[in-house]
């Protein structure tokens, strides 16, 4: 008898074991959160953040982790308020919120993610394009059939549902990584003193200061960082998983997560920026081009020219995949709210067949058009990221009861701060 109690304890503990250790699964999500955040964005950062000069940027990156991981946590714990387990960020709001404020939130989550969305329609066809007539040597296909193929692909791996988007962001993580990694050691013999001339009050931004040239950065550490889109699909499938034990596994994944996110880009924008002149950056952004064209035409270095497509295409199409699950969250909140509002339903396999569809032919239309405002449409987008990622969960922590335990930490004064001065330094920009 002793012994059978004895077995069934052990197993018990191991199995309690098994539960608070770390799982396959949360690999894989640590990575998809990971390959949403890092994408076509990081290939603009070290011209962004370093062009301001080297004191600045030293800020930035004692910022870049209290900056991602407060903010993202709590829209993850914002998530995981709802009453009912499968409730995404579109139903939660509803519930804490309201009928009417739901569909005004629901509406500004969608438009703050679609355009960007399209904006990665866009580049990944122009980059494939360049690829093709530039390293290939071979004409240019018509942009309607190269961008059609090259959406259908992106489309094709959606099919396959939420987990295989998952999967596909997690693979496309370590290529990625390694050749960013690569690159950041090989520009370690260009390093330079250049840099550290821009280490004074004065240099900061071509003489804007040093709090000017912070306050105009910022949105750009949120934008390159940001991982909102996949939060909502993150913070459902762990409630699935692991229950009431959700929200801290949650925690240590965004954590993991996060570290990783700031230790790659880090180096390789500090390797970026040492090995370039502030005059090379602020030529850099004269140019409007991404870092690896201007490292490949600056040190004429072949092995640079080829793989900074390739970089870009597979930075391009984890970005893609990742906000495409919040597009298509966004899209289907609406849908269904409207449905709601007249007595209706639909139901959920059939609606994200609609979802797909809408996604496939307006994507497609975006990329066959080209458009020249994208850098306009991400920018009016940037405000409305700043709300639902840093304001509306600390508005929720002093409203919703079910947020409160969350309430008194310092780290909240933190993102409410940051979100403010996201916003405040984007209108500034647009408005100057």
């Amino acid at each position: 008898m002793k012994t059978t109690e004895t077995g069934t304890l052990t197993a018990a503990a191991a199995e309690a074991s098994a539960e608070r250790g770390w799982r396959k699964t949360d690999t894989i999500w640590m990575l998809g959160l990971y390959g949403t955040a890092i994408g076509a964005g990081v290939l603009f950062l070290p011209i962004n953040a370093g062009v301001g000069g080297l004191l600045p940027l030293i800020i930035m990156a004692l910022l870049a982790f209290p900056l991602t991981y407060y903010s993202h946590r709590a829209l993850t714990r914002f998530v995981l308020s709802g009453k009912k387990a499968g409730e995404d960020i579109t139903d939660v709001v509803e519930e804490h919120f309201g009928a009417g404020a739901g569909k005004v939130i629901t509406l500004l989550y969608f438009f703050a993610i679609f355009p960007i969305l399209l904006m990665y329609s866009v580049a990944i066809t122009n980059t494939v394009d360049t690829f093709i007539t530039h390293q290939l040597g071979l004409v240019s296909p018509p942009r309607v059939l190269l961008s059609l193929i090259l959406i259908i692909g992106l489309m094709m791996v959606v099919r396959f549902g939420e987990q295989m988007i998952v999967r596909a962001m997690s693979v496309l993580v370590f290529p990625f990584v390694a050749v960013l990694m690569l690159l950041a050691v090989y520009l370690i013999p260009h390093w330079h003193g250049a840099a550290l001339e821009t280490l004074s009050l004065s240099h900061a931004s071509g003489g804007k200061g040093l709090w000017m040239t912070l306050w105009l950065a910022i949105p750009v550490m949120v934008f390159s960082f940001n991982h909102s889109p996949i939060i909502s699909s993150f913070a459902v499938a762990k409630r699935a998983e692991y229950g009431e034990e959700a929200e801290r596994k949650c925690a240590r994944i965004l954590a993991c997560s996060h570290l990783l996110m700031v230790a790659t880009v880090m180096f390789f924008v500090f390797s970026c920026v040492l090995s370039l002149s502030p005059a090379d950056l602020a030529a850099a952004k004269a140019q409007n081009i991404s870092i690896l064209s201007y490292l490949a035409n600056h040190f004429d270095v072949p092995v640079i020219a080829w793989l900074g497509p390739l970089i870009a295409i597979v930075a391009i199409t984890k970005s893609f995949l990742g906000h495409y699950l919040g597009a298509r969250e966004g899209f289907n909140g609406l849908v269904n709210k409207m449905l709601h509002s007249r007595g209706k339903t639909i139901a959920p396999a059939k609606l994200n067949r609609i979802t797909a569809l809408f996604m496939l032919l307006s994507t497609w239309l975006v990329a066959s058009w080209n458009p020249g405002i994208l850098d306009m449409i991400e920018t009016l987008g940037g405000p409305v990221i700043a709300v639902i990622l840093f304001l509306m969960p600390m508005y929720a922590i002093h409203k919703v009861p079910a947020m409160r335990k969350y309430s008194g930490h310092i780290s909240n004064l933190f993102v409410v701060l940051i979100g403010l001065v996201a916003i405040s330094a984007i209108f500034y920009s647009l408005f100057r």
